[in-house]
């Protein structure tokens, strides 16, 4: 049977469809609509249907998200405000008649880099987002590690370590999610913003930041110091908690090589003497890692 994965994201939906062996047969993007529930509602169900369409199948659904799901199945999610309160799995199930595995997008990712993607082989894996956000998912043994309220992955809302606070006089930040001074605020895109402003004044993207660290600005290198030391610390916790084997790196800042060429060392020191940060890889599929997720929950869905 075919199996449809459907990453939602703040701009974006990307629909894929997949046959028993996932591999992709086809993918196609559409705006997300963010503002109007029943027009989102809709607008997945017409996605659904076009799989429908092209396969001649009722597939299997599986759909990643940004945000939370409570245990009773509710959608937190500030990308997506209109699904925000609502039970997006529960609705969308009656309008399809049919069961749907709905995972937070980043989790989705974990699971496709895990099974299939720079992951596969390793027991212990933790799939870690760096780009507008800084999220994550742990899977053992190719399986998601399941929680009872959900949340567990959540690396960018660890605190930041007040040392480092302290040593840079950052300025404490309160997060989109409401607590204070979450790591995400600083070591995300807008968060290496915010680091540049802080150092120089000056305010400036992401991918211009890349730039003029590759002409060796010297408040562009700061920036860099500052940044491997909080990711690699919030790194250093993570090892400690869970000692993943192998921590898988997607987003845009994953792409910077002078961030993951330097990340290993940085980890090691916020780790104990003589022990070592666990293997760093970049992502296998890109991109296209959250909708493959998303597809392998569905798949799972009769497996139950």
């Amino acid at each position: 049977m075919a199996v449809y994965g459907l990453d939602i994201g703040g701009t974006k939906i990307e629909t894929a469809i997949f046959d028993h062996d996932l591999k992709m047969l086809k993918s196609w993007r559409i705006d997300t609509p963010t503002q109007d529930y029943q027009v989102f509602l809709n607008t997945l169900r017409q996605l659904v249907e076009q799989a429908d369409e092209y396969t001649g199948e009722r597939g299997e659904i599986g759909i990643g998200m940004p945000g939370l799901i409570t245990p009773e199945g509710q959608s937190l999610s500030a990308n997506v405000p209109c699904a925000s309160g609502k039970y997006i799995r529960e609705d969308l199930s009656k309008l399809l008649s049919r069961s749907i595995a709905l995972e937070n997008d980043t989790r989705c990712f974990a699971l496709s880099e895990a099974v299939s993607g720079a992951g596969k082989g390793y027991d212990r894996v933790f799939g870690a987002i760096l780009g507008t956000g800084a999220a994550g998912g742990f899977c053992r043994d190719g399986h998601l590690d399941k929680t009872r309220q959900g949340f567990a992955g959540e690396y960018g809302h660890i605190p930041l370590p007040a040392d480092i606070q302290a040593h840079y006089q950052l300025p404490v930040l309160k997060c989109g999610c409401g607590l204070m001074a979450c790591v995400e605020t600083y070591i995300a895109g807008p968060g290496i913003s915010r680091l540049y402003q802080h150092f120089s004044g000056e305010s400036i993207s992401p991918e211009q930041w890349v730039i003029r660290l590759k002409e060796n600005e010297k408040c562009a290198q700061k920036v860099l110091k500052c940044h491997l030391d909080i990711l690699g610390s919030t790194f250093a916790s993570l090892a400690k908690f869970i000692e993943p084997d192998v921590i898988v790196l997607g987003g845009g800042i994953s792409l910077v090589d002078e961030i993951i060429d330097n990340l290993a060392p940085a980890i090691e020191k916020y780790l104990f003497a003589g022990f070592r940060a666990p293997l760093l890889k970049r992502a296998l599929h890109g991109d296209s890692s959250g909708v493959r997720g998303a597809a392998l929950l569905g798949a799972a869905i009769n497996e139950k």
